[in-house]
């Protein structure tokens, strides 16, 4: 067979039907998917892992030794039954193998060998069914032979029911077989100072180990290769970026901007004032602006994006605001009207443009959008459509950036000619974090808040030490409507006992221990219950979700902004941007099953107003577990900045960049973002001279290549529309 190359198509090496099953399986595609599968440990032929700690109902692998094999009939069914019990010295697992008595032969006691299955029970027993195997050939081999291999670590790969961990192992020895040279994506110079291994040798070490020692140098080697090429892919974007130039959009004496800074009813905030004056000067430069704004909710993000609006309107451009949700996008529209005044409102014309409107209305949406008679558009994916055009974009506006891809900012962005970005988050992102997802931006942070703000206070209500406190939760919020207040409930599901969710809400939290395996609470049961409270009996109580038609979401927004709803009863559609400066409570039912920063943005939208805020969050995760320290965390700080170093500690990492952040960056492999900070700042450091010294990498072919194999196609098409 000839030598072949990361780029090489998997089905030309392992043949079509196994390249099927692994395109399926873990969408891999070429020859260099497949070796970035890497081992997540690795067990040795003398190992044997403790049998008595298997947990039910997961995929296992285990090397363990045959005690013995019987074969029966079966009573109530046609065939027979053999079962193998197998040890690991401190407890034994059975192997059960319907209509297979051949297997006897192979599994003798005393033989050896790596099992693969899903643990299941049988009245009390662990047991694998029909499990995948592969025996150790010690007898076979002279005494030497098998005291080498004893050492010889074995891989064992991430798995799955169709590729079991010894399966993949024999396709990567297939695979590295044909393997021809892999050029490094590291400068020479730098790999020698670092002294890290090159990268054929790396890719064997990781998957073929002689020694134990030969994997530590391999996974070394490869974490740098994967910090090293994501940063050059995120400063290559920022040089392309940089190279385009931008239409000026300078402010004016007395026009719009200073007519609407004249009106402001207050004073902005010091961060505000310096936050827009950066970007009154990129707006102003010689590229366009790429600028993410970081700052607590209700910090006045809104304020700084609406002020660079104004600054592209004065010259006849338009600005693009793309938030994640109906509700958010329709709220904007109506702050951004209520902030402009009666005079501006109608020069700049605010517009709704969303999937969901009514098709008359969206057309006429649309075209304003075209004939450039708005001047302001705001909307949700509805805006990346292809039938969604702009006279003059100069601005895009990507509000809340974890909810989208880069892709996405892309696209919107090629409806202009190079217009400028101002990406909006409150989810305040660590430093490692803003520069491994966000490495193509400035970052500006907006840390004060407006005075006037009464604040919030929150307490846990640990149901799992003091029941009673679930009755006290809802006379509490009964007392705040008492007082004139509104308050929200917010639940993890829709219908608990329908086990639905809400597909608006993308912040998936991965379980840990002490949550609660499945939901209690959902809109459907806490409403029911108030609904038969006799606190309630005069209280207005309304659910909102995601599944409710747009036109019915907005209806309840807007009633409960007028107060004519005293208790909202929601999924999390009220996380981001629901401004109701009289709501003063709210109780987050199930609090351990949400994220750090998604309680931190929920319970923002409380306190907004001169009422000062409270937040109750309810949980039956017992003291000590994951799942209450991330409740008691929440309680403990209103500092989202703070939180988000709690956040990451508290995940262990995790997939901290999280799918949204766009496929390519958040599939990384060995790199971890807190522990690998200052690796990845090196690795930054040293991307950075590569391609200052040789910007188009003529010099650098390896890294250009290993570009081009992360960045996905999808990215590359809308990096290439600009």
């Amino acid at each position: 067979m000839p030598e072949v190359s990361l780029e090489s198509r998997l089905d030309g090496v392992v043949g079509g039907k196994t390249a099927a099953t692994l395109e399926r399986a873990f969408d891999m595609r070429t020859v260099g998917d497949a070796l970035a599968h890497y081992p997540r440990r690795y067990a040795r032929r003398g190992e044997l892992t403790p049998i008595s700690s298997l947990p039910l109902g997961e995929p296992v692998t285990i090397v363990a030794e045959v005690r013995r094999s019987s074969e029966r009939r079966m009573q109530n069914r046609k065939g027979s039954l053999l079962e193998v019990v197998i040890s690991d010295g401190h407890g034994e697992l059975s192997l059960t193998f319907f209509n297979q008595a051949w297997r006897m032969k192979d599994l003798q006691p005393g033989r050896r060998g790596i099992f693969s299955g899903k643990v299941g029970e049988y009245r009390g027993a662990k047991q694998l069914a029909h499990p995948d195997y592969e025996l150790f050939d010690d007898e076979e081999q002279a005494r030497l032979t098998a005291e080498a291999n004893a050492n010889l670590p074995i891989p064992i790969y991430p798995a799955t029911s169709t590729v079991a961990s010894w399966q993949f192992t024999k396709i990567v020895a297939l695979v590295l077989d044909a393997l021809g040279a892999v050029p490094d994506p590291l400068p020479d110079e730098f790999r020698a100072r670092r002294g890290l291994l090159d990268a054929r040798s790396a890719i064997e070490r990781i998957h073929r180990p002689d020694f134990e020692d030969q994997i530590e140098p391999a996974r070394e080697t490869l974490r740098m290769h994967e910090a090293f090429v994501l940063q050059a892919a995120l400063l290559q974007q920022r040089q392309f970026v940089r190279a385009l130039s931008a239409t000026a959009r300078p402010s004016r004496n007395g026009g719009l901007l200073a007519r609407f800074d004249a009106g402001l009813p207050f004073e902005r905030t010091p961060d505000q004032v310096s936050v827009g004056d950066r970007v009154e000067r990129d707006m102003v430069g010689d590229w366009p602006m790429n600028r993410l704004v970081q700052g607590e909710v209700g910090s006045g993000k809104t304020l700084v994006a609406l002020r660079a609006m104004l600054q592209v309107a004065e010259s006849g451009g338009q600005s693009a605001l793309i938030a994640p949700t109906e509700v958010l996008a329709a709220q904007h529209v109506r702050s951004i009207a209520r902030m402009l005044g009666p005079k501006l409102a109608p020069e700049l014309m605010p517009t709704l443009l969303t999937g969901q409107l009514p098709a008359a209305e969206r057309r006429k949406a649309a075209l304003r959008a075209a004939s450039g008679q708005s001047l302001i558009v705001v909307g949700t994916h509805a805006l990346l459509s292809e039938s969604t055009t702009f006279a003059d974009l100069g601005l895009v506006v990507v509000d809340e950036q974890h909810r989208f891809g880069v892709e996405q900012r892309e696209v919107l962005r090629s409806k202009g000619m190079a217009p400028h970005a101002l990406v909006l988050t409150a989810t305040p992102i660590p430093r490692t974090v803003a520069m491994t997802v966000f490495g193509d931006l400035d970052v500006s942070t907006i840390r004060t808040l407006p005075a006037g703000r009464a604040g919030i206070q929150s307490f846990v209500a640990p149901l799992a030490e003091k029941p009673a406190w679930f009755a006290r939760v809802w006379d509490r919020i009964a007392e705040e409507v008492g007082k004139g207040h509104q308050a929200f409930v917010v639940c993890a599901a829709i219908d608990a006992e329908a086990s639905v969710a809400d597909d608006t809400d993308d912040e998936v939290v991965e379980s840990v221990e002490g949550e609660q395996t499945r939901t209690r609470w959902g809109v459907v049961q806490a409403a029911d219950m108030l609904s038969r409270h006799p606190s309630y009996a005069s209280i207005r109580v309304e659910i909102l979700h995601g599944k409710m038609p747009s036109e019915q979401k907005d209806a309840v927004m807007q009633a409960f902004a007028r107060g004519e709803i005293d208790v909202l009863v929601a999924t999390t559609v009220v996380e981001v941007g629901v401004d109701v400066p009289n709501a003063s409570t709210m109780a987050i039912l199930e609090a351990d099953r949400f994220g750090v920063s998604q309680l931190h943005q929920l319970r923002g939208r409380v306190g907004r107003g001169e009422v000062p805020g409270l937040c109750l969050l309810v949980t039956e995760a017992a003291l000590g577990t994951p799942a209450r320290d991330r409740v008691d965390a929440v309680a403990a700080t209103t500092d989202g900045f703070e939180l988000a170093e709690v956040d990451l500690t508290l995940r262990g990492e995790g997939d901290v960049l999280g799918d949204a952040q766009s496929g390519a960056r958040s599939s990384l492999r060995l790199l971890r973002v807190v522990k690998d900070a200052d690796l990845i700042a090196d690795a930054r450091a040293e991307a950075e001279r590569v391609l200052e010294a040789d910007p188009a990498l003529q010099r650098h072919r390896g890294l250009a290549a290993a570009i081009e194999r992360r960045v996905t196609s999808t990215e590359r098409a809308a990096l290439a529309k600009n």
